[in-house]
């Protein structure tokens, strides 16, 4: 083939966003070396996207040269910029600052106005956000944004509207933050932006809208990414991370070998490129780990995720608290939480507030739940006031005033139920019966306790199971359900009349993968139909459980 025909055939399946095509293709025209600059770029963009970054970091410096030479010098930076920025956030400080520099020396050279100036302000602004200097960070970004806005340049405005909705986040103002999100998700979807700022802005945004507790917004924005790489099914930079944002929804939900199994497939992408997902990864994993009860399992995993260079919590201060050790555990997040950022910060409180009882310290416990309320604005997001309301009944519950904390988890209760948060909504029902038994009310406490022992009993929720033992005093464990979590919600669907098809509608699988539930359960079980099912879920009160 000639090298024009592979030139032309590589640039088609760019545009087509056929990764592997347009590199193979690209890579062909290139080995007589005279593959023009902005076909280097392609080159280097496929190659970065199909987890080939030596190769992608190579091909970019040749597009930077190639640019020089031919006195381009305003694309000369821009590509400096890219690859300072790629390198900086890989880890590469000292490689990335040169090229970074590079690029400002080389438009301040230019003599012109351009958008590279904007560019470069976006590193610097995420810069100062890392740094918490969250005012040097709103400057930064507000200063790419006027660049950018005169340039029309959509990968910059995208992205400085990215980090001022997380500078506004990080100031506890996240209506105005999630509605700059929203804005710079419109120009990614409407496909505005190129491959590898989409793919940030896409992370990113998920990754914000759950610092501000906004599940239905990261449902929404994890889907759309799940089927942006399902639509570039050979894009291995990105997809890792799309898999760990599927791990946090399914765990949240209930589905935890669906979440572990997310939690791997994350960690296979990023050792085949997706090198972002390599912490998130392995902490996913050691969540739905020690959600189980596999605490020495969910150590290594809290262990490899640490090697990362970022620290594994609130979930290794929690598992800490798992394995007996309340004091170990209150330090380690007392820590965590007092170096975080604000919106990081705000993730911690939870936890602290459990960790803080749990070590007896109830006037710490009642300044942690006081500063959430004060960051959980009037009609805030659904999962925010619940999480409030259950750190400030568990607090009044220790502070002895069991009558104020009652309505506090039942509101809890039915926000984390509207969620389809199971475990955490079970959690508010053990609470709920320590308020009831403190009141005197054991017949009720019981009730609690009983429809908690159901969930955490479907869950396989091993440590909340041993905990609630020593609490009501009933032993549970023998009768464990053999069933998933996921394999009980087929089992519930097909006793409330649903068919296959309606069941991969609502739990959004594929009829193929519902038959492999309802198969594993027919074999679990011993029975052979629909009807021995769902005979099965009314046996074992998996159909209704209402709080009382």
């Amino acid at each position: 083939m000639s090298s024009s025909v592979a030139v032309e055939r590589g640039r088609t399946a760019f545009g087509a966003h056929r990764w592997s095509d347009a590199f193979t293709a690209l890579a062909e025209a290139d080995r007589d070396g005279s593959l023009p600059a902005h076909d280097l770029e392609r080159l280097s963009t496929a190659a970065l996207l199909t987890g080939q970054e030596t190769v992608g970091i190579d091909a970019a410096t040749r597009a930077h040269e190639e640019f020089l030479a031919h006195d381009e010098v305003v694309d000369a930076a821009r590509s400096a910029a890219w690859i300072g920025m790629f390198l900086t956030t890989r880890g590469d400080v000292a490689r990335g600052g040169g090229w970074l520099a590079r690029a400002q020396r080389l438009v301040r050279e230019s003599g012109v106005a351009n958008p590279v100036a904007g560019l470069l302000l976006v590193p610097e602004g995420f810069g100062a956000l890392e740094s918490g200097d969250i005012d040097g960070a709103g400057r930064a970004f507000q200063a790419a944004w006027d660049v950018a806005v005169g340039f029309h340049d959509h990968d910059v405005l995208a992205l400085s509207q990215l980090g001022q909705g997380q500078v506004k986040i990080c100031l506890g103002q996240l209506g105005d933050g999630l509605a700059l999100f929203d804005e710079a998700m419109v120009a990614v979807t409407a496909g505005e932006i190129s491959p590898v700022a989409s793919g940030i802005i896409y992370c990113a945004v998920i990754g914000s809208c759950r610092l501000a507790f906004d599940l239905r917004r990261a449902q929404e924005w994890t889907m759309a990414l799940d089927h942006w790489c399902n639509d570039r099914p050979d894009m291995i930079l990105f997809s890792g991370m799309c898999h760990v944002h599927r791990a946090q929804l399914y765990a949240l939900h209930g589905a935890w070998s669906d979440a572990f199994e997310a939690a791997r497939a994350a960690q296979d992408r990023a050792q085949r490129g997706d090198w972002n997902a390599t912490f998130d990864a392995l902490y996913e994993q050691g969540e739905v780990q020690r959600l189980r009860g596999e605490l020495d399992a969910a150590e290594e995993s809290y262990r490899l995720a640490h090697q990362t260079g970022f620290e594994p919590e609130p979930g290794l201060a929690l598992l800490r608290l798992a394995q007996g050790k309340p004091r170990q555990a209150q330090s380690l997040l007392r820590r965590a939480a007092s170096l975080a950022d604000p919106a990081s910060r705000r993730g911690m409180l939870a936890a602290l507030v459990e960790i803080e009882l749990a070590a007896g310290d109830v006037a710490a416990a009642r300044m942690i739940a006081d500063e959430f309320a004060v960051v959980t604005p009037s009609g805030a997001m659904p999962m925010l006031e619940a999480i409030a309301s259950q750190c400030d009944g568990a607090v009044l519950i220790a502070e002895g005033d069991a009558a104020a904390a009652l309505p506090q988890l039942r509101r809890a209760w039915m926000q984390w139920q509207q969620l389809d948060a199971p475990y955490e909504a079970a959690r508010c029902r053990v609470l709920a019966a320590s308020a009831c038994r403190a009141l005197g009310d054991e017949e009720l406490a019981a009730m609690e306790f009983e429809a908690a022992q159901i969930v955490f009993m479907e869950l396989g929720a091993l440590s909340e199971l041993a905990a609630l033992d020593a609490l009501s005093g009933v032993e549970h464990g023998a009768a464990a359900s053999p069933l998933t979590v996921r394999e009980v919600e087929v089992v519930r669907l097909v006793a409330d009349g649903l068919t296959n098809r309606a069941i991969a509608a609502a739990l959004f699988l594929s009829e193929k993968t519902v038959a492999r539930h309802l198969s594993n359960v027919f074999a679990k079980l011993g029975i052979s139909s629909r009807a021995a099912a769902t005979a099965y879920a009314y046996e074992q009160g998996l159909v209704e459980h209402r709080l009382p």
